[in-house]
Protein backbone atom coordinates (compact mmCIF):
# COMPACT_ATOMS: atom_id res chain seq x y z
CA UNK A 1 0.00 0.00 0.00
CA UNK A 2 1.10 3.34 -0.79
CA UNK A 3 2.17 5.66 1.92
CA UNK A 4 -0.11 7.97 3.39
CA UNK A 5 2.74 10.34 3.29
CA UNK A 6 3.55 9.60 -0.13
CA UNK A 7 -0.22 10.41 -0.80
CA UNK A 8 0.39 13.80 0.74
CA UNK A 9 2.96 14.68 -1.98
CA UNK A 10 0.43 13.13 -4.48
CA UNK A 11 -2.17 15.86 -3.21
CA UNK A 12 0.28 19.05 -3.36
CA UNK A 13 2.01 18.95 0.51
CA UNK A 14 5.48 17.48 1.48
CA UNK A 15 6.04 16.20 4.83
CA UNK A 16 8.82 17.04 6.90
CA UNK A 17 10.31 15.78 10.03
CA UNK A 18 10.25 18.03 12.98
CA UNK A 19 13.15 15.87 14.61
CA UNK A 20 16.64 15.41 14.57
CA UNK A 21 19.12 12.99 16.63
CA UNK A 22 22.43 11.91 15.02
CA UNK A 23 21.46 8.09 15.37
CA UNK A 24 18.33 8.82 13.78
CA UNK A 25 20.44 10.38 10.78
CA UNK A 26 23.76 8.06 10.87
CA UNK A 27 21.60 4.91 11.52
CA UNK A 28 20.10 4.04 8.67
CA UNK A 29 16.57 4.97 9.61
CA UNK A 30 16.77 8.62 7.87
CA UNK A 31 17.17 6.71 4.75
CA UNK A 32 14.25 4.95 5.27
CA UNK A 33 11.99 7.34 5.40
CA UNK A 34 13.30 9.31 2.90
CA UNK A 35 12.77 5.96 0.40
CA UNK A 36 9.71 3.98 2.15
CA UNK A 37 7.40 6.83 3.62
CA UNK A 38 8.67 9.83 1.05
CA UNK A 39 9.82 12.07 3.73
CA UNK A 40 10.76 15.48 2.08
CA UNK A 41 13.26 17.75 4.61
CA UNK A 42 13.58 18.42 8.27
CA UNK A 43 13.53 20.98 10.79
CA UNK A 44 15.30 21.13 14.50
CA UNK A 45 15.20 23.44 17.58
CA UNK A 46 17.08 23.78 21.02
CA UNK A 47 13.86 21.60 22.73
CA UNK A 48 14.56 18.73 20.12
CA UNK A 49 18.34 19.04 20.17
CA UNK A 50 18.20 19.09 24.17
CA UNK A 51 16.37 15.97 24.53
CA UNK A 52 18.94 14.05 22.21
CA UNK A 53 22.01 15.72 24.25
CA UNK A 54 20.58 14.73 28.08
CA UNK A 55 18.82 11.39 26.87
CA UNK A 56 21.49 9.48 25.10
CA UNK A 57 24.93 9.19 24.87
CA UNK A 58 25.52 9.65 21.20
CA UNK A 59 27.43 13.32 22.10
CA UNK A 60 29.32 12.14 24.81
CA UNK A 61 32.24 11.96 22.90
CA UNK A 62 32.23 15.25 21.34
CA UNK A 63 31.22 16.70 24.65
CA UNK A 64 34.59 15.57 26.47
CA UNK A 65 36.37 16.69 23.34
CA UNK A 66 34.74 20.36 22.77
CA UNK A 67 34.86 21.26 25.94
CA UNK A 68 38.86 20.19 26.38
CA UNK A 69 39.46 22.42 23.41
CA UNK A 70 37.63 25.31 25.44
CA UNK A 71 34.33 26.14 24.50
CA UNK A 72 31.54 26.97 26.71
CA UNK A 73 28.26 25.44 26.64
CA UNK A 74 26.95 27.69 23.72
CA UNK A 75 30.05 26.82 21.46
CA UNK A 76 29.46 23.74 21.85
CA UNK A 77 25.61 23.58 20.85
CA UNK A 78 26.52 25.61 17.62
CA UNK A 79 29.27 23.42 16.83
CA UNK A 80 27.34 19.98 17.66
CA UNK A 81 23.68 21.50 15.90
CA UNK A 82 26.04 22.80 12.58
CA UNK A 83 27.58 18.85 12.30
CA UNK A 84 24.31 17.60 12.97
CA UNK A 85 22.47 19.54 9.81
CA UNK A 86 25.35 19.38 7.89
CA UNK A 87 24.82 15.04 8.02
CA UNK A 88 21.16 15.47 7.73
CA UNK A 89 21.28 18.12 4.35
CA UNK A 90 24.12 15.68 2.58
CA UNK A 91 21.46 12.73 3.11
CA UNK A 92 18.41 15.41 1.49
CA UNK A 93 20.50 16.49 -1.16
CA UNK A 94 19.04 14.09 -3.43
CA UNK A 95 15.60 15.15 -2.69
CA UNK A 96 16.57 18.81 -3.21
CA UNK A 97 18.10 18.25 -6.43
CA UNK A 98 15.40 16.00 -7.88
CA UNK A 99 12.24 18.07 -7.02
CA UNK A 100 13.90 21.88 -7.50
CA UNK A 101 10.92 22.71 -5.04
CA UNK A 102 12.75 23.80 -1.51
CA UNK A 103 12.09 20.26 -0.69
CA UNK A 104 14.96 18.07 0.86
CA UNK A 105 16.13 20.67 3.07
CA UNK A 106 16.48 21.14 6.65
CA UNK A 107 16.35 23.74 9.00
CA UNK A 108 18.70 25.29 11.64
CA UNK A 109 17.45 28.01 14.36
CA UNK A 110 18.84 31.69 14.66
CA UNK A 111 19.12 32.28 18.38
CA UNK A 112 15.76 33.19 19.82
CA UNK A 113 17.32 35.96 22.12
CA UNK A 114 18.27 37.85 18.95
CA UNK A 115 14.36 37.50 18.32
CA UNK A 116 14.02 41.17 18.55
CA UNK A 117 17.28 42.21 17.29
CA UNK A 118 17.28 42.83 12.99
CA UNK A 119 20.95 43.58 12.83
CA UNK A 120 21.67 40.53 15.46
CA UNK A 121 19.62 38.48 13.46
CA UNK A 122 20.68 39.30 10.28
CA UNK A 123 24.37 38.61 11.33
CA UNK A 124 23.49 35.43 12.76
CA UNK A 125 21.70 33.91 9.88
CA UNK A 126 24.31 34.74 7.68
CA UNK A 127 27.07 32.92 10.08
CA UNK A 128 25.07 29.47 10.01
CA UNK A 129 24.16 29.70 6.28
CA UNK A 130 28.14 30.12 5.99
CA UNK A 131 29.04 27.43 8.05
CA UNK A 132 26.35 24.87 7.39
CA UNK A 133 27.37 25.51 3.77
CA UNK A 134 25.32 23.73 2.15
CA UNK A 135 22.40 25.01 -0.34
CA UNK A 136 19.51 23.19 0.83
CA UNK A 137 19.84 24.69 4.47
CA UNK A 138 17.24 26.81 5.34
CA UNK A 139 17.75 29.84 8.57
CA UNK A 140 14.70 29.93 10.96
CA UNK A 141 14.43 33.46 12.01
CA UNK A 142 11.28 34.44 13.54
CA UNK A 143 8.80 36.81 11.95
CA UNK A 144 8.62 39.23 14.77
CA UNK A 145 8.53 42.85 14.12
CA UNK A 146 12.56 43.08 13.86
CA UNK A 147 12.54 39.70 11.79
CA UNK A 148 10.73 41.09 9.24
CA UNK A 149 13.94 43.11 7.81
CA UNK A 150 16.20 40.74 8.49
CA UNK A 151 14.06 37.84 6.28
CA UNK A 152 14.21 41.02 3.50
CA UNK A 153 18.10 41.55 4.15
CA UNK A 154 18.91 37.55 4.44
CA UNK A 155 17.08 37.11 1.46
CA UNK A 156 18.89 39.82 -0.52
CA UNK A 157 21.89 38.48 0.48
CA UNK A 158 21.02 34.84 -1.02
CA UNK A 159 20.49 33.04 2.20
CA UNK A 160 17.50 30.61 2.28
CA UNK A 161 14.98 31.47 4.96
CA UNK A 162 12.52 29.56 7.24
CA UNK A 163 10.01 32.10 8.76
CA UNK A 164 9.37 30.68 12.31
CA UNK A 165 6.89 31.57 14.82
CA UNK A 166 3.74 33.33 12.59
CA UNK A 167 0.57 33.27 14.03
CA UNK A 168 -1.44 36.13 12.75
CA UNK A 169 -2.39 36.35 9.02
CA UNK A 170 -1.56 40.36 8.43
CA UNK A 171 1.73 39.07 10.11
CA UNK A 172 2.20 36.56 7.08
CA UNK A 173 1.36 39.42 4.96
CA UNK A 174 4.56 41.66 6.02
CA UNK A 175 6.87 38.50 5.50
CA UNK A 176 5.56 37.69 2.16
CA UNK A 177 6.13 41.44 1.50
CA UNK A 178 9.58 41.13 2.68
CA UNK A 179 10.15 38.63 0.45
CA UNK A 180 9.24 39.61 -2.51
CA UNK A 181 11.40 42.70 -1.62
CA UNK A 182 14.35 40.90 -1.14
CA UNK A 183 14.01 39.07 -4.19
CA UNK A 184 13.48 42.20 -6.05
CA UNK A 185 16.60 43.71 -4.68
CA UNK A 186 19.07 41.21 -5.87
CA UNK A 187 17.33 41.19 -9.07
CA UNK A 188 18.05 44.98 -9.11
CA UNK A 189 21.59 44.02 -8.87
CA UNK A 190 21.67 41.77 -11.52
CA UNK A 191 22.03 38.37 -9.00
CA UNK A 192 20.02 35.47 -10.04
CA UNK A 193 17.36 34.60 -7.63
CA UNK A 194 16.63 30.79 -8.90
CA UNK A 195 18.97 29.40 -5.53
CA UNK A 196 16.70 30.87 -3.09
CA UNK A 197 13.69 29.22 -1.17
CA UNK A 198 11.61 29.68 1.81
CA UNK A 199 9.11 28.76 3.57
CA UNK A 200 6.53 30.70 5.91
CA UNK A 201 5.39 28.36 9.08
CA UNK A 202 2.32 29.30 9.92
CA UNK A 203 1.79 28.16 14.06
CA UNK A 204 -1.53 25.97 14.13
CA UNK A 205 -2.50 24.01 17.57
CA UNK A 206 -1.10 26.77 19.76
CA UNK A 207 -4.04 28.75 18.78
CA UNK A 208 -6.89 26.38 19.95
CA UNK A 209 -4.73 25.94 22.97
CA UNK A 210 -4.52 29.70 23.67
CA UNK A 211 -8.11 30.63 22.58
CA UNK A 212 -10.29 27.14 23.63
CA UNK A 213 -9.78 27.61 27.37
CA UNK A 214 -11.15 31.11 27.11
CA UNK A 215 -13.95 29.50 25.18
CA UNK A 216 -14.49 27.29 28.22
CA UNK A 217 -14.55 29.92 30.57
CA UNK A 218 -17.73 31.31 28.48
CA UNK A 219 -19.42 28.19 27.91
CA UNK A 220 -18.53 28.22 24.25
CA UNK A 221 -22.02 30.13 23.19
CA UNK A 222 -21.03 29.81 19.50
CA UNK A 223 -19.96 26.33 19.54
CA UNK A 224 -16.62 27.23 17.81
CA UNK A 225 -14.08 25.22 20.35
CA UNK A 226 -10.96 23.98 18.11
CA UNK A 227 -12.07 25.96 14.76
CA UNK A 228 -10.05 28.74 15.70
CA UNK A 229 -6.78 27.95 14.50
CA UNK A 230 -7.62 25.70 11.08
CA UNK A 231 -9.83 29.00 10.33
CA UNK A 232 -7.14 31.05 10.84
CA UNK A 233 -4.73 28.56 8.90
CA UNK A 234 -7.32 29.02 5.95
CA UNK A 235 -7.41 32.55 6.22
CA UNK A 236 -3.71 32.39 5.58
CA UNK A 237 -4.09 29.68 2.75
CA UNK A 238 -6.17 32.06 1.08
CA UNK A 239 -3.64 35.01 1.61
CA UNK A 240 -1.06 32.73 -0.53
CA UNK A 241 -3.31 31.80 -3.39
CA UNK A 242 -4.28 35.13 -3.89
CA UNK A 243 -0.76 36.99 -3.75
CA UNK A 244 0.95 34.30 -6.24
CA UNK A 245 -1.86 35.10 -8.28
CA UNK A 246 -0.98 38.32 -8.74
CA UNK A 247 0.72 40.12 -11.20
CA UNK A 248 3.95 40.84 -8.60
CA UNK A 249 4.72 37.17 -8.23
CA UNK A 250 4.45 36.27 -11.47
CA UNK A 251 7.09 38.97 -12.55
CA UNK A 252 9.21 37.41 -9.68
CA UNK A 253 8.58 33.94 -11.46
CA UNK A 254 9.73 35.08 -14.75
CA UNK A 255 13.23 35.34 -13.26
CA UNK A 256 13.48 32.14 -11.67
CA UNK A 257 11.83 33.03 -8.26
CA UNK A 258 10.56 30.22 -6.43
CA UNK A 259 7.41 29.89 -4.05
CA UNK A 260 7.73 30.92 -0.07
CA UNK A 261 5.36 28.18 0.60
CA UNK A 262 3.21 28.19 3.59
CA UNK A 263 4.60 25.76 6.32
CA UNK A 264 2.47 23.95 9.26
CA UNK A 265 3.96 24.30 12.18
CA UNK A 266 2.56 22.94 15.39
CA UNK A 267 0.34 20.35 13.89
CA UNK A 268 0.40 17.73 16.77
CA UNK A 269 -2.85 17.61 18.81
CA UNK A 270 -2.59 19.15 22.27
CA UNK A 271 -6.03 18.32 23.07
CA UNK A 272 -7.46 14.90 24.06
CA UNK A 273 -10.70 15.99 22.67
CA UNK A 274 -9.40 16.44 19.00
CA UNK A 275 -8.35 13.73 16.75
CA UNK A 276 -4.61 12.97 17.00
CA UNK A 277 -4.28 13.51 13.36
CA UNK A 278 -6.64 16.45 13.55
CA UNK A 279 -4.35 19.32 12.06
CA UNK A 280 -3.25 17.24 8.90
CA UNK A 281 -6.24 16.30 7.78
CA UNK A 282 -7.77 19.49 8.07
CA UNK A 283 -4.88 21.48 6.05
CA UNK A 284 -4.11 19.43 3.31
CA UNK A 285 -3.41 22.08 0.26
CA UNK A 286 -1.46 22.42 -2.95
CA UNK A 287 1.90 23.87 -2.60
CA UNK A 288 2.32 23.48 1.25
CA UNK A 289 4.26 21.43 3.81
CA UNK A 290 3.51 20.12 7.31
CA UNK A 291 6.03 19.82 9.65
CA UNK A 292 5.25 16.14 11.80
CA UNK A 293 6.94 14.93 14.93
CA UNK A 294 7.35 11.50 14.89
CA UNK A 295 4.77 10.71 16.73
CA UNK A 296 1.95 12.56 14.66
CA UNK A 297 4.06 11.37 11.52
CA UNK A 298 3.34 7.34 12.58
CA UNK A 299 -0.21 8.20 13.69
CA UNK A 300 -0.56 9.70 10.00
CA UNK A 301 1.10 6.66 8.69
CA UNK A 302 -1.12 4.55 10.17
CA UNK A 303 -4.87 6.18 9.99
CA UNK A 304 -4.89 9.84 8.17
CA UNK A 305 -8.02 10.49 6.60
CA UNK A 306 -7.95 12.31 2.99
CA UNK A 307 -12.14 13.17 3.72
CA UNK A 308 -11.54 16.53 3.66
CA UNK A 309 -9.04 19.25 2.86
CA UNK A 310 -8.26 23.00 2.82
CA UNK A 311 -10.49 23.82 0.87
CA UNK A 312 -13.62 22.73 3.78
CA UNK A 313 -12.06 25.03 6.27
CA UNK A 314 -11.70 27.78 3.47
CA UNK A 315 -15.42 27.39 3.21
CA UNK A 316 -16.56 27.82 6.59
CA UNK A 317 -13.16 30.01 7.57
CA UNK A 318 -14.93 33.59 7.77
CA UNK A 319 -18.23 32.16 9.65
CA UNK A 320 -15.82 30.38 12.27
CA UNK A 321 -14.46 33.82 12.94
CA UNK A 322 -17.31 35.65 13.13
CA UNK A 323 -18.55 33.45 15.46
CA UNK A 324 -15.28 33.81 17.55
CA UNK A 325 -15.68 37.41 17.59
CA UNK A 326 -19.35 36.91 18.67
CA UNK A 327 -17.97 34.82 21.69
CA UNK A 328 -16.22 37.79 23.05
CA UNK A 329 -12.74 36.52 21.32
CA UNK A 330 -10.13 38.84 19.88
CA UNK A 331 -7.95 36.90 17.75
CA UNK A 332 -5.72 39.46 16.93
CA UNK A 333 -4.68 39.89 20.41
CA UNK A 334 -4.44 36.38 21.05
CA UNK A 335 -2.56 35.99 17.78
CA UNK A 336 0.32 38.98 19.52
CA UNK A 337 0.37 37.35 22.53
CA UNK A 338 1.13 34.07 20.74
CA UNK A 339 4.25 35.45 19.54
CA UNK A 340 5.16 36.91 22.21
CA UNK A 341 5.02 33.68 24.44
CA UNK A 342 6.90 31.80 21.18
CA UNK A 343 9.82 33.75 21.28
CA UNK A 344 10.08 33.39 25.35
CA UNK A 345 9.12 29.59 25.45
CA UNK A 346 12.03 29.20 22.42
CA UNK A 347 14.41 31.21 24.45
CA UNK A 348 13.92 29.18 27.54
CA UNK A 349 14.47 26.40 25.79
CA UNK A 350 17.46 27.49 24.33
CA UNK A 351 18.22 28.60 28.01
CA UNK A 352 17.87 24.69 29.37
CA UNK A 353 19.82 23.59 26.40
CA UNK A 354 22.74 25.45 27.39
CA UNK A 355 22.43 24.32 31.12
CA UNK A 356 21.67 21.34 30.14
CA UNK A 357 25.21 20.81 28.29
CA UNK A 358 26.97 22.52 31.07
CA UNK A 359 25.79 19.89 33.43
CA UNK A 360 26.05 17.19 31.01
CA UNK A 361 29.94 18.65 30.17
CA UNK A 362 30.51 18.14 34.41
CA UNK A 363 29.20 14.60 35.01
CA UNK A 364 31.47 13.65 32.19
CA UNK A 365 34.29 15.23 33.79
CA UNK A 366 33.95 13.31 36.61
CA UNK A 367 33.06 9.86 35.19
CA UNK A 368 29.23 9.84 35.75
Amino acid sequence: MSSRIKELAERGQSVWYDFITRDLVTGGELEWLIEEDGLRGMTSNPTIFEKAVSGSDLYDADLRRLSEEGRDAAGIFDELSLEDVRDACDHFRPVFDDLGNGDGTVSIEVAPALADNTAATLAEAQRLWDEVARPNVLVKIPGTAAGIPAIEQATAAGVSVNITLLFSVERYREVIEAYFKGLETRLGKGEPVDGIHSVASFFVSRVDSKIDPQLDQKGDPEKVRGRAAIANAAKAYQLFEETMAGERWRALAAQGANLQRPLWASTSTKDDKYPDVYYVSSLIAPYTVNTLPPETFEAWKDHGSFEHDIRNAMARADADLAKLAKSGIDLEQATRELEREGVEKFSKSYDKLVDGITAKVEALAVGR
